[in-house]
């Protein structure tokens, strides 16, 4: 490979390295991307008509196969063979969190495959476990691929990656880096973001020079704003464009990277529980995966609204029979838009997203990070039910529970020593077990909040 170059490595890692590598994962999602390359220009009722009878089968293998759903079906008298349109959907009750964690066996279908459990970021303040098999990630894995290709960008391409999951961060070892230099991506630590940090990544950034950056939206708006305020140029490095994602994208993050950048910035909105929901395109839409997702905008009392409405993102990923989400609320606010996109192409729009966001969070010698590198020391502890962290000033951080056993005094001081080891060894830190953590008056709930100005970063970007 050492006569190939640019687009010519691309194609071959594109065409052959990734796809082979999948394949030994046991995944198709080489065949799948290209299904929806064909799919996403289909007529909206080819689409429906597609999506129906998916729905069909998805939910006759549940009522078959899924005890939670036999159990469910039979007491409610549900018959998918009467499942005349997208709309009878609406009649299964929803499914949260709270019902997963008490059913998580019965969630898991007799015919499942090789499972991998899976935990969320814990962005509500109400951490869980899950598990996925190999054809749900196959749908991920291609939806998020064909988003990519959107904007002439490819798996292959040089990319940056600024993010800071433990899934990701802890998995550096001699195969996953040999992966990575395959690929030709470059993971940076967004937990670790104080200022000699940060100019550590911009000249690495300006090394690569990479076509692609992927990361959380106030990350790469952090380096960005920190690149103008120190007269580092990273506008001609020739970046096609900046995916962002797992936070609430804000106006002047979107032109503060793209100012920094100078590329145009693609959205991204989805959750490792629900899966990759909807990525904008280059002609501003932001399009749902509805080959995969079906979308439904429902009000307090769980009934569908229609389009233009906001109201609560509930989702069903028709490529989860070994543990169907059915129904499934995400907590997150936003609406359908009844308009079409520009682009040409069939599938449906969201706006409004109102979804999840993350905070930073300052250690006493200055080091700005994502609240993420708190959340993820508490999220995964087990009867962890709920959680608040607030970060008062430099000195001194509390956490908030409601936890259940087994949570014990040795979790506890678990969370003790780890914030302090990421805070400073003389923060206090304070544990308080509650037994309700009120949401905010507009109904969310604050998971993390820092009173520490953190220069350069939002501070109010943690309204969950």
């Amino acid at each position: 490979m050492r006569f190939m170059t640019g687009s010519f490595v691309t194609q071959a890692i594109s065409g052959g390295l990734f796809p082979l590598h999948e394949r030994l994962k046991g995944h198709d999602s080489a065949a799948r991307r290209r299904a929806l390359e064909r799919s996403q220009w289909w007529s909206a009722d080819a689409l429906a008509q597609h999506r129906l009878d998916r729905l069909r089968h998805f939910l006759a293998e549940a009522e078959a196969r899924v005890p939670y759903y036999r159990r469910l079906f039979g007491e409610m008298d549900f018959k998918v063979s009467s499942l005349a349109g997208l709309g009878d959907l609406a009649r299964i009750p929803l499914l949260d969190k709270r019902l997963i964690r008490a059913n998580v066996d019965a969630l898991k279908s007799d015919r499942a495959g090789p499972l991998k459990r899976y935990n969320t970021g814990g962005s509500s303040g109400e951490p869980l476990a899950f598990f996925m098999g190999k054809h749900r990630i196959s749908h991920d894995v291609a939806a998020k691929w064909r988003a990519t290709r959107w904007w002439g960008v490819d798996i292959g391409d040089p990319e940056v990656v600024v993010w800071g999951s433990p899934i990701e961060l802890g998995s550096q070892d001699r195969l996953r880096g040999l992966r990575d230099r395959l690929f030709r991506t470059t993971l940076l630590p967004a937990f670790e973001m104080s200022r000699s940090r940060l100019d550590e990544f911009i000249q690495r950034i300006r090394s690569i020079r990479p076509s692609m950056l992927f990361g959380y939206p106030s990350a790469l708006a952090h380096i960005a704003r920190h690149a103008a305020k120190t007269g580092q140029r990273l506008d001609d490095l020739g970046v096609r464009v900046a995916f962002v994602t797992s936070e609430m994208l804000y106006d002047d993050q979107r032109a503060a990277i793209a100012r920094a950048f100078a590329c145009p910035v693609a959205n991204g909105y989805g959750a490792r529980d629900a899966g990759f929901i909807a990525h904008e395109c280059p002609s501003g839409g932001m399009h749902v995966s509805a080959e995969d997702v079906i979308v439904e905008i429902v009000d307090a009392q769980g009934s569908p609204l229609p389009p233009d409405r906001s109201g609560e993102v509930v989702v069903t990923h028709l490529a989860t029979g070994d543990f169907p989400f059915v129904r499934y609320r995400t907590g997150d606010v936003a609406s359908l838009d009844s308009r079409s996109c520009s682009c040409g192409r069939g599938l449906p729009l969201l706006k409004d997203i109102q979804g999840r966001t993350t905070d930073f969070v300052v250690a006493q010698d200055g080091t700005v990070m994502h609240a993420l590198a708190l959340i993820y020391t508490v999220r995964d502890l087990p009867g962890v039910e709920q959680f608040r962290i607030t970060q008062h000033d430099l000195d001194r951080t509390e956490v908030q529970l409601v936890a259940t056993s087994p949570f014990s005094a040795e979790h506890e001081q678990k969370i003790v020593q780890e914030f302090k080891s990421r805070l400073g060894s003389s923060v206090a830190i304070e544990v308080r077990r509650v037994e309700r953590i009120a949401p905010q008056k507009s109904g969310k709930y604050r998971y993390v909040e820092s009173r520490v100005p953190a220069a350069g970063a939002s501070t109010s970007l943690a309204e969950a």
